[in-house]
């Protein structure tokens, strides 16, 4: 089963337990996906449907900020509650101790010693790490250690 109908099927249960709000988080990441096809002008594999939902899981988690200086918890776990449900639909995300091996290791595969390197090193990295990890933080990671 492809990760899009999985969550076309998800997406009728959620309906049929009349779990609106579930319902309703996994039709906007239907319709990320179907605007994305459209845009293309073809489907998307399941690789590329993992690059929207990490998208959408993006867009929330810089909302979240924005919810916190407006003062409203209600919208910062309601934000919290779409974000987990769209991460049941990545890959396991690494942890920070995991990114740090792949990062030591890219940088002895290229020899990196200076800042000058980072984009051989994250031309290794980000390969690895696409869909498991947040980009900006990989980003932070290999700029501290090339330091």
């Amino acid at each position: 089963m492809s990760l899009k109908e999985r969550i076309q099927e998800d997406w009728k249960n959620a309906m049929k337990a009349k779990d609106s709000f579930r319902a309703s988080v996994l039709n906007m990441a239907k319709a990320a996906i179907l605007y994305d096809e459209k845009t293309n002008g073809q489907a998307l594999d399941d690789e590329q449907i993992i690059a929207v939902i990490s998208r959408e899981v993006k867009k929330r988690k810089e909302s979240i900020a924005d919810f916190e200086k407006g003062n409203r918890q209600d919208l910062v776990d309601q934000t919290n509650k779409e974000i987990e449900i769209l991460l049941e639909y990545l890959p396991q995300q690494l942890t920070e101790e995991e990114i740090a091996e792949i990062i030591k290791g890219a940088v002895d595969e290229v020899g990196a010693n200076s800042i000058k390197d980072m984009g051989k090193v994250m031309a290794i990295v980000a390969p690895k790490v696409k869909g498991r990890a947040d980009g900006k933080m990989v980003s932070e990671m290999v700029k501290k250690f090339l330091q």
